[in-house]
């Protein structure tokens, strides 16, 4: 396998860090925190550099991992390490159906329609990008480099040319539903920075890590903060009241572009939607052969992990678009239960980094641990999901120990099961 050039890898980096979530979420946040919000995006961008630090220092430390099962696994042991792969795999089967709702916004916000229109949308979405998983279709790696440059010049069109449109006034009142809301943005904007857990296996392809990966860190780094801040400031500078949506970016290119905006909008969104989904699905689906030899009912009848999660997607995705459509959840509940997933995937490889590293970088794992235990704090009724996970996968692996083969004698004792 041919080595990564610095450039290659940061925009592998970059890749892994944007996605159609920075299409919904500075709307979610303005709603939760007013202008406030701004604050969490910047402690959020602090903590990512804390994740960049730890999860290139992990991937170092065991490349031949597989990613954060392995991480996991190597500081708080196999129970913890499968606990954390079924709460990635379970925060993907959510998550799938949110960029869904993300991109059929952006349709029915230029098509018209209300929310059973949108919900329509998002199934005929999830059911392609499904379909499209299901033929074998991969995502390759210059596609989705091609993916983020879209968002990335759409993102710059909207934030520089709406700038004129930008009032002080729309800064106050500043934190128009308290200092704590600013917990609960914090934690819905987490949905925005989980990526550095998929690119830390990375560092063992760059010829030189030592001197490469600062380098392509601070790159990625440098990269999403103009984007995320630049959009999240124009959100609240441009769209005033108007930013509690789940469409900003539509508005943002309207005063950028004029009445071209919502339909440059809706096309961007539906191309990331299929190419950001697909990507994570073929993902998703490595992880789950990970962990098949644990899975129950796993056999020829059960079909292969990844047809297996593919129902999974299908089925939850089209279970919690129908509860939205009927109005039994809101878009902010459906985030809320990927979120409170991937924050306990990544206070698991936090408090394993503080226990397998060394020196500064397990300094960073501290409050990097102690921050996303506070944003856990604020997720409410979602931190039922990570917890109910983590007692199935516990209690599973009790039975199979109870169920290990027994020697007696030279014989095999009823215990004996065949695999």
């Amino acid at each position: 396998m041919a080595h990564l050039t610095t450039s290659r890898g940061a925009a592998l980096y970059i890749g892994a860090l944007l996605g159609p979530g920075l299409l919904l979420l500075p709307g979610l946040a303005a709603a939760e925190a007013g202008p406030a919000s701004i604050l969490a995006w910047l402690a959020l961008l602090i903590l990512s550099g804390l994740f960049a630090a730890v999860f290139t220092a992990l991937g170092r430390h065991n490349p031949s991992a597989g990613g954060v099962i392995g991480y996991v696994t190597a500081g708080l042991g196999r129970r913890a390490g499968l606990a954390t792969g079924w709460m990635f795999l379970a925060g993907v089967v959510a998550g799938a159906p949110i960029v869904c709702l993300i991109g059929a916004s952006y349709v029915t916000e230029l098509t018209g329609g209300g929310q059973a229109a949108r919900a329509a949308v998002a199934a005929a979405l999830l059911l392609t990008v499904v379909g499209l998983a299901a033929r074998g279709l991969r995502a390759s790696a210059a596609a989705q480099l091609v993916l983020v440059s879209l968002l990335a010049t759409v993102v710059i069109v909207a934030v520089a040319g709406s700038a004129t449109a930008a009032r002080a006034a729309n800064w106050t009142p500043f934190a128009p539903h308290g200092w704590l809301s600013l917990g609960s943005a914090a934690a819905t904007l987490m949905f925005s920075f989980v990526g550095w857990e998929a690119v830390a296996p990375l560092t063992t392809r760059f010829a030189d890590p030592g001197r490469q990966l600062p380098r392509v860190v601070a790159i990625a780094l440098g990269v999403t903060t103009v984007l995320y801040l630049g959009l999240a400031i124009a959100t609240i500078g441009v769209l005033g009241p108007r930013a509690a949506t789940d469409v900003p970016l539509a508005g943002l290119l309207g005063h950028a572009i004029g009445a071209a905006g919502p339909d440059v909008a809706a096309v961007a969104a539906i191309v990331l939607t299929l190419g950001a989904t697909n990507a994570y699905i073929n993902g998703a689906a490595a992880m789950a052969g990970q962990l098949a030899p644990a899975a129950p009912g796993r056999g020829r009848r059960g079909g292969t992990p990844a047809s297996r999660l593919l129902a999974a997607i299908t089925a939850t995705g089209l279970l919690l678009i129908t509860a939205y459509e009927l109005r039994i959840v809101s878009t902010a509940a459906l985030v809320a239960v990927p979120t409170a997933l991937f924050l306990a995937v990544y206070l698991g490889a936090m408090i394993a980094a503080a226990r397998v590293l060394h020196g500064p970088v397990r300094l960073a794992a501290l409050p990097a641990a102690l921050a996303v235990a506070v944003m856990l704090g604020f997720c409410g009724w979602a931190l039922a999901i990570p917890v109910t996970v983590t007692l199935a996968v516990t209690s599973r692996a009790r039975s199979a120990k109870r169920a290990v083969p027994v020697q007696r004698g030279g014989m095999c004792s009823a215990t004996c099961r065949t695999s």
